[in-house]
């Protein structure tokens, strides 16, 4: 193997903007950016997600962002900061330098990810 995952998270994070959760939930109460929840479907029933989140999962992002895609969803085009999580930070480390690469900006992700989220009390709404 020439490059192992903790390569590819590393070489990530490098390149991309990681908020801790307390800056996650700061922003989340100015609701002035759009999080977007990157986990397995299976993942979001069992455990919610962050309130207002936006269902993205890892397997469709660069065919959501893309507007020549035939799959893009009008939420990537919007003006708003888009602060990817998944459940640990390494899912959303890779989808967040894709979507930096594609040019969606400004992007983010959170450290920890909904683990961390959830860990520090934030809020979580669970799908019905």
């Amino acid at each position: 193997m020439k490059i192992g995952y903790k390569d590819l998270i590393a070489a990530a994070n490098a390149e991309i903007e990681t908020i801790d959760i307390a800056q996650a939930a700061s922003l989340h109460a100015e609701g002035k950016v759009q999080f977007v929840d990157l986990r397995d479907r299976r993942e979001l029933e069992r455990e919610g997600r962050i309130p207002g989140a936006f269902h993205c999962p890892r397997g469709m992002l660069e065919f959501w962002i893309d507007p020549e895609s035939p799959y893009h969803k009008p939420v990537f085009a919007e003006a708003k900061k888009f602060v990817f999580y998944c459940a640990s930070g390494w899912r959303s480390a890779l989808a967040t330098k894709a979507a930096q690469d594609m040019g969606l900006e400004p992007v983010a992700h959170i450290e920890g990810g909904f683990t961390a989220w959830k860990a520090a009390n934030n809020p979580v709404e669970q799908l019905k």
